[in-house]
């Protein structure tokens, strides 16, 4: 009876650290929450912009010779975004399994796990800055036009609220024409040569937002996770609490009755 007291405290103790531990990581990634949300919405309304430009462009005849807008191969490149740290519930191994669904090898990791997991050098999606962005977009803007691969897309995570986020892949390159964009918008010198200058903006836009949005669903998925674990351990605590006061009970019985039947000796 003393021996599974000793257990059932030694489990308790073990548990109970494992919830202050969860509470702390649950109350970092809030703290981390409402910067991220602003830094993803600031992201998107500047990729708005980008897309918007771009769809303007691209909808002009001269801008269809553009190696960057050229139909060609199926030699396929993808930018993988993932986090810098697990305890995130499914949000890396999701990301990974729609990778793997998609069959691409050429893969530019960013983001500890990622880079990890496709052996690339280390990336921070946390920390990964505008300047970041922009060299990663000349890079892979001249290995597009030196042909190394055809087409370029970004896996990364769509936060669709606290309590979903979803994997997902944005196709970047080739650029293709929207529908419904105006081509009477007069640009200067022209639209090619204002187009092949603005692809470098428009690929980090979309890296810088991508990265900003899976950010944000990481520390989502972090707060949530660190929630439900919360629970769990408490619930874990209580129960055995409850095996503790009953066994600890137990024994006191026993004392009493063997101490009872002592003295009737």
């Amino acid at each position: 009876m003393a021996a599974d007291m000793k257990q059932l405290r030694t489990r308790i103790k073990s548990v109970n650290s494992t919830l202050h531990l969860t509470k702390a990581m649950g109350l970092v990634a809030s703290s981390k929450i409402r910067r991220a949300n602003l830094a993803m919405a600031k992201s998107k309304d500047y990729l708005a912009a980008i897309n918007d430009l771009m769809g303007h462009l691209a909808n002009g005849s001269e801008c269809r010779q553009s190696p960057f807008m050229q139909q060609r191969g199926d030699r396929v490149k993808l930018i993988v975004i993932a986090g810098d740290r697990g305890l995130a519930g499914g949000y890396n191994a999701n990301v990974f399994r729609f990778v793997k669904e998609l069959g691409v090898e050429d893969i530019l990791p960013i983001g500890k796990r990622a880079c990890d997991r496709y052996k690339g050098e280390f990336i921070s999606s946390e920390d990964i800055t505008a300047a970041d962005a922009g060299r990663m977009a000349r890079t892979l803007a001249d290995e597009y036009l030196a042909g190394k691969f055809d087409r370029l897309g970004i896996v990364s995570t769509e936060y669709i609220s606290m309590m979903t986020q979803t994997p997902k892949i944005t196709w970047v390159l080739p650029i293709v024409p929207t529908e419904g964009k105006s081509v009477g918008t007069v640009f200067e010198p022209d639209r090619a040569t204002i187009l092949e200058t603005a692809v470098i903006e428009y690929l980090s836009g979309h890296i810088a937002a991508a990265v900003r949005e899976s950010f944000a669903s990481e520390v989502a998925a972090r707060r949530m996770a660190m929630d439900s674990a919360g629970k769990n351990a408490q619930q874990m605590i209580d129960d055995l609490t409850i095996q503790y006061n009953s066994a600890r009970q137990g024994a006191i019985t026993q004392e009493i009755t063997e101490i009872v039947a002592g003295s009737g000796n």
